[in-house]
C-alpha cells in the first residue's frame, strides 16, 4: 500500500470510511480503497435515509460484497442530506474508484467531529499493521 494512493485532503476513520469536508458543514463520505479491496466485488449497498439524524460513530449504511457484509459508520453527528442513489444499481463504481465514489453526505452539527479522525499518514500506518 503506497502512501501516495491516499488522498491527503480526506480524513479517515478506524472503520475505513473517508470523510471530505465541503462548504456549509457538509461532509461527504465513502469507503477507502483498502476497504473495497478487502471486501472484494460489491453487490449491494444499503444507503441511509434522507433526513435521518446520526451520531458520530453510528452505524448508518451497509455495503455487501460477494464475500461479506460490512457496516458503515457516520464520521460525524448531523443529518443525512444526500445519498448516492446511482450506487444502488452500480455498487461496483466503488470498486473502480473508491475515493471518487461517495455514498452519503451529512450536514455536520459540529465539524470538530472530524478532528477526531485520522489524516492520511495515520491511516496508512494503521492499515499497514
Amino acid at each position: 500500500m503506497n502512501m501516495s494512493d491516499l488522498p491527503e485532503n480526506l480524513k479517515y476513520t478506524k472503520t475505513h470510511e473517508w470523510a471530505q469536508l465541503e462548504d456549509d458543514n457538509i461532509v461527504r463520505v465513502g469507503i477507502t480503497d483498502f476497504a473495497q479491496e478487502e471486501l472484494g466485488d460489491l453487490v449491494y449497498i444499503e444507503l441511509p435515509e434522507l433526513g435521518r439524524k446520526v451520531q458520530a460513530g453510528e452505524q448508518c449504511a451497509v455495503v455487501e460484497s460477494v464475500k461479506t457484509a460490512s457496516d458503515l459508520f457516520s464520521p460525524a453527528a448531523g443529518e443525512i442530506v444526500a445519498v448516492n442513489v446511482a450506487l444502488v444499481d452500480e455498487p461496483e463504481q466503488i470498486n473502480k474508484d473508491a475515493y471518487h465514489t461517495w455514498l452519503f453526505c451529512i450536514r455536520a452539527d459540529a465539524v470538530a467531529d472530524l478532528d477526531q479522525l485520522m489524516d492520511a499518514p495515520d491511516y496508512a500506518q494503521m492499515i499497514e499493521h
